[in-house]
């Protein structure tokens, strides 16, 4: 097949030589890549309420130098100056508005007080969350009004939010709560009646007993539902005499917990919301001085940008170093050694305090509010082969304990459906601790890469991986798309992106049949699930926008990130022996793909990031160096298939 005849090898190698210099320009002083987060609205109004909650019940900072009615201020003018044109706001400044938000920045400006300086802002707020209302949900005869706080139905308010989680409180639950404490849904015990109790005393039970517990959180909202569960039960006991007795006399203990699981720098995952709904829940309830409230606060306001904003979480450090190390071509990676140094030590070494996870897992960042996470286990081990591949010879003695540590790890979290969840195995009562397609995809990749330096778990190692392979096939939808967990497009009606997750199951599923080509001895078992690998194919190759893109509709331009992802995945399933399906169709699908990236590169548009990060309970945010490792990883893929199917 002639499929490199209609692109230019040289404007193609150019491209690629561009993408990966500047990639590699991202690369900071210690030789990782920090990369940046979107400024996040929400996270800012997070903040701005933490900020102001504490001011009004005497928290002040303990430091002189921290200034928070400064950064109040900053950051309200900063919420009036990117509220959208309907007057709602989405997550970041690229982010449709929605519910979430938009009622959270609404509370921001009744929290600080600021209606009256800020009066067009939240009017046009209000407007939008009165429309919202009307159109989302059925209102009872007459005007519907009720329970009000200026112009919002209270009481329809509530139904909006709890609504659009449902079962999960993880976020519901702080949104009211903020609310509440905001001044938004009435006074006293009225307005904590909107807000959801939470069985914060189930915190006291031994660690082990969580995932049966079935608590109405994720697993790393542990800090929300203690702190938010004693703010509720402060304002509004339960009626219940037991509950009531229980709740007080587990009161002291479970912030104990809380105490023992902040990370020095006072940011639980790093995270500016989750942060934020702590600080405010324990200094609205009594604890503005408590040691927790002081170091949530110190946390908020060293996080504060220069512009006024937050961002969602501080940064993604280890997870875009993992992914950039994947992308650029190993001929290129500079000094692999430096690279090596970095990965080892961001390695955890020791139980977690907050997860009481095993030794040997990674995080997604380098800062102390990390915790270990099966995605940026799979990407460091993935790393790390490719690094030491780099170096040439056989994996040192300490890459190769740290390897067989996070190997390990990795087979200590399967689930029993032979899935990977994200940070703990056999909490399922949530969607956010359920196994996933692309995380157990990145997990199986991560056991094939060093299988073959691990003979003592050849056996473990082989059965993980059949039993992840059987996982994908049922995990895959009717279309023959798998959904991921942490990514999502916010033009797709469920807020789904099956393109990023059917790339990552493909790119794996490939490297399944590589395996079995490569092996020395007999193949074991199936390693190749051929109908669900054909449809894997076909559904991104339907999913290809009529320009070559990914990501929106067909009349629409995709995003640069999905596109290099699709085009990465059919770039290495076009290789001899691994297509499924008409190769011809497949190369030109990596043609056009190609065409359409290069263009972005030769106009510099490669490098605009969209939002199609989803963190946890549907937070929207946009990472900066995304666009641009995704590029390079396509790329690369393309370059090497299309010269090999030109021969």
């Amino acid at each position: 097949m002639q499929a490199s005849a209609n692109i230019e090898p040289q404007r193609l190698r150019a491209a690629l030589e561009k993408a990966t210099t500047e990639l590699l320009a991202e690369r900071n002083a210690q030789g990782f890549w920090e990369g940046e987060l979107s400024s996040s609205a929400l996270s800012t109004a997070t903040a701005v309420t933490a900020l102001a909650v504490a001011l009004k019940h005497g928290g002040n900072p303990q430091s002189q130098i921290l200034n928070p009615q400064s950064s109040i201020q900053t950051g309200l003018y900063w919420l009036a100056e990117h509220q959208n044109s309907d007057g709602g706001w989405g997550d970041t400044t690229k982010s449709l508005s929605n519910i979430s938000t938009t009622t959270l920045c609404w509370a921001a400006f009744g929290a600080a007080g600021a209606d009256e300086k800020f009066t067009g802002t939240v009017e046009k707020a209000e407007a939008w969350l009165q429309n919202y209302i009307r159109s989302h949900l059925t209102l009872p005869s007459g005007n519907g009004e009720g329970n009000t706080a200026g112009r919002i139905n209270i009481d329809a308010l509530t139904r909006a939010i709890i609504a659009r989680y449902g079962k999960d409180r993880t976020f519901s639950v702080p949104i009211l709560t903020m609310c509440a404490l905001a001044g938004r849904l009435g006074e006293g015990r009225v307005a904590w009646r909107q807000v959801i109790p939470l069985p914060f005393e189930l915190a006291a039970c031994p660690h082990q007993l969580f995932a049966a517990l079935r608590l109405p959180v994720v697993s790393y909202a542990l800090p929300a539902l203690i702190a938010i569960g004693q703010a509720r039960h402060l304002h509004a006991p339960s009626w219940n005499p037991l509950a009531r007795l229980l709740r007080s006399a587990t009161r002291e203990k479970t912030l104990r917990k809380l105490t023992e699981i902040q990370p020095v720098n006072g940011g639980f995952l790093e995270a500016t919301p989750l942060t934020s709904f702590v600080t405010m829940s324990l200094a609205g309830s009594g604890q503005a001085k408590h040691v927790v409230t002081q170091r949530g606060l110190e946390f908020l306001l060293k996080s504060q940008r220069a512009d006024g904003s937050w961002p969602i979480d501080t940064n993604l450090s280890t997870w875009c170093s993992t992914l950039a190390l994947g992308a650029i071509p190993q001929s290129q990676i500079p000094n692999p050694q430096s690279s090596i140094s970095w990965l080892l030590a961001q390695q955890y070494t020791t139980e977690h305090p907050y997860t009481h996870a095993a030794p040997g897992g990674w995080a997604w960042t380098n800062l102390p509010g990390g915790v270990p996470d099966a995605d940026d286990t799979a990407g460091a081990l993935l790393a790390l082969a490719k690094l030491e591949k780099a170096e040439g010879g056989r994996p040192k003695p300490e890459v190769r304990g740290a390897a067989e540590a996070g190997l390990r790890w990795l087979l200590g979290l399967q689930n029993r459906d032979g899935g990977i969840p994200t940070f703990c195995r056999g909490w399922g009562a949530l969607p956010f601790d359920r196994s996933s397609a692309d995380i157990t995809a990145h997990a199986l990749r991560a056991w094939l890469a060093w299988q073959p330096a691990f003979r003592e778990l050849d056996e473990r190692l082989f059965h993980a991986a059949a039993r992840a392979v059987r996982f994908l096939e049922q995990a895959q939808r009717e279309d023959g798309s798998w959904v991921p967990l942490w990514f999502g497009n916010q033009h797709s009606p469920t807020e789904e992106n099956p393109v990023y997750g059917t790339a990552r199951v493909l790119v794996a599923l490939r490297e399944c049949a590589e395996a079995r080509l490569n092996t020395k001895g007999p193949p074991r078992g199936r390693t190749l699930p051929t109908l669900a690998y054909q449809k894997g194919i076909e559904f991104l190759m339907a999913a290809q926008n009529r320009d070559g893109s990914w990501g929106h509709a067909s009349d629409e331009t995709g995003s640069v990130e999905e596109t290099g992802l699709a085009l990465e995945a059919l770039a290495r399933v076009l290789q001899p022996g691994l297509v499924v399906g008409d190769v011809a169709l497949v190369g030109a699908a990596v043609e056009q793909g190609a065409r359409w990236l290069m263009r972005r590169v030769e106009s510099g548009a490669w490098r605009e990031p969209s939002p199609i990060g989803f963190y946890f309970a549907k937070l929207w945010y946009f990472e900066r160096l995304y666009p641009m490792i995704f590029t390079v990883a396509a790329l690369e893929a393309a370059e090497q298939s299309l010269s090999r199917n030109a021969a």
